[in-house]
């Protein structure tokens, strides 16, 4: 059986911008990471210990495994449908529409997380942000004009996101500097205060909240510059700078920082800069935070706008989705639904949000290792220009691992979180059925290609 080929992009303009290798890198790491803002609750769910190893251990069975992944069929299906076209040309189109239920609505539910963070941030400078309606219009205007900056291009996106990244980590780098001589290294082994419940729950959500979303890149593919050589080259570099940037502030605080474990909210890492140099540190990293939500904002409205864009390319939309702005070759639509979804959930809780994300992500990274494993077995002879170097059993190996890990997070999942996750599912369901009638009874204009006529 011979794997299909897939249309990548919709027509383009004359000579369209491409993504190049320095801003995939950043895009990638604000996809994942964008600096060591959040990681701080896992020190208060398990101590100092726990959360030096869970950040050490945590990449080698989770952030590796989902980049190599990425990177094997972001080459060898280098279209905006990434995850999406996997696991329609792995199990046919229905599960490939219940993944990109899965994965667009868990990036635009983790979208909206980051107007709450850079709020919550900037109120610590402002306090007339913390409640009421300028709260309210400050998340509105943060979102609103990230939107349209996402619509300028994305190239432009990209080399925004170089330089809030460099902006962004920078006052951690001073604080390194300020840091060496307070280290005491006896603090690292700590366990954490006597009488301290461990939250598991807490301390496994922030590991993986902070290390996910790494195949959330493979929608951009249509996007990027040679991408069969440039995917591996951006994932590997993104990987190592996305791991550093979180264990070496980790171990600077924990290390020369002596306080109350209930004390390590997200946001502590500002009280903390204050404490090993002063007020002036404190205040340039909460500016780094806002700087760091921004591009972690800009990057995932990227991925789940031309998410749409290749879901409507294959089908799985109809064809009006697949729509580029003429000035800026933008998926104009996408950005429009994307935006939307996120100005409605943006003012629910925020752990609430964060839970939900992640269940949703769960579901969908299942399947996406699913197909991984069952495309190696049904297209043996597909061409892969990067081809993770294992056999058929090593990689279910690999990602067994990662999938037996999805599997406890989703168990500790409060019943809110099951109810939300269950519903959203449901409405992927009648999606599918409903976009299967519209096409019967020619309701829109779809794209086709021949591998899903074959299916429906």
């Amino acid at each position: 059986m011979e794997a299909v080929e897939l249309p990548t992009t919709t027509k383009p303009p004359t000579n369209p911008k491409k993504l190049t290798l320095l801003p995939l890198i950043f895009l990638i790491y604000f996809e994942v990471a964008g600096g060591p803002y959040g990681e701080e609750p896992a020190v208060k769910a398990a101590g100092p210990l726990l959360a030096l190893i869970g950040f050490l251990v945590f990449p080698f069975i989770w952030s590796i495994p989902e980049a190599l992944v990425t990177a094997e069929l972001s080459t060898a299906y280098p279209g905006n449908g990434g995850f999406v076209i996997w696991a329609q040309q792995a199990f046919g189109p229905f599960w490939g529409s219940l993944m990109g239920t899965w994965k667009f609505l868990c990036v635009v539910i983790n979208i909206a997380t980051f107007p709450i963070l850079c709020v919550e941030y900037l109120e610590k400078l402002f306090p007339v942000l913390e409640s009421g309606w300028p709260r309210y219009v400050a998340i509105l205007a943060f979102i609103i004009v990230l939107a349209i900056i996402n619509y300028i291009g994305l190239t432009i996106v990209g080399y925004v996101a170089v330089i809030l990244a460099l902006i962004s980590i920078s006052p951690f780098v001073v604080m390194t500097c300020f840091a060496i001589p307070k280290i005491r290294p006896g603090r690292w082994i700590s366990l954490g205060q006597k009488g301290v419940k461990k939250d598991w729950s807490l301390y496994f959500n922030t590991l993986f909240w902070n290390l996910n979303f790494w195949d959330n890149v493979s929608t951009l593919a249509g996007e990027v510059e040679n991408p069969h050589k440039t995917f591996p080259k951006a994932l590997l570099v993104a990987g190592i700078f996305t791991c550093l940037s979180y264990l070496i502030p980790l171990f600077v605080v924990t290390g020369s920082v002596a306080v109350d474990q209930s004390l390590w909210e997200t946001g502590f890492h500002a009280e903390a800069a204050k404490i090993i140099a002063g007020n002036w540190l404190k205040i340039w990293i909460e500016i780094g935070a806002v700087l760091s939500a921004i591009g972690l904002f800009q990057a995932q409205l990227s991925s789940s706008s031309y998410q749409i864009l290749g879901m409507a390319k294959i089908g799985v939309f109809p064809k009006i989705f697949a729509y580029r702005s003429k000035k800026f070759n933008t998926p104009l639509l996408g950005i429009l639904v994307s935006t939307g979804i996120v100005l409605a959930v943006s003012y629910l809780d925020l752990e609430v949000i964060i839970a939900a994300a992640n269940f949703l992500y769960s579901l969908g990274m299942l399947l996406e290792f699913a197909s991984f494993v069952w495309l190696r077995r049904k297209f043996p002879e597909l061409r892969r220009p990067y081809k993770v170097p294992m056999g058929l059993v090593g990689l279910v190996i690999m990602c067994l691992i990662p999938s037996a890990f999805l599997l406890f997070v989703m168990s500790i999942a409060r019943k809110m979180v099951y109810l939300i996750s269950g519903v959203l599912t449901t409405v992927g369901i009648v999606w599918f059925f409903f976009i299967k009638l519209c096409r019967a009874k020619r309701l829109c204009q779809f794209n086709s290609n021949q591998f899903q006529e074959d299916q429906y």
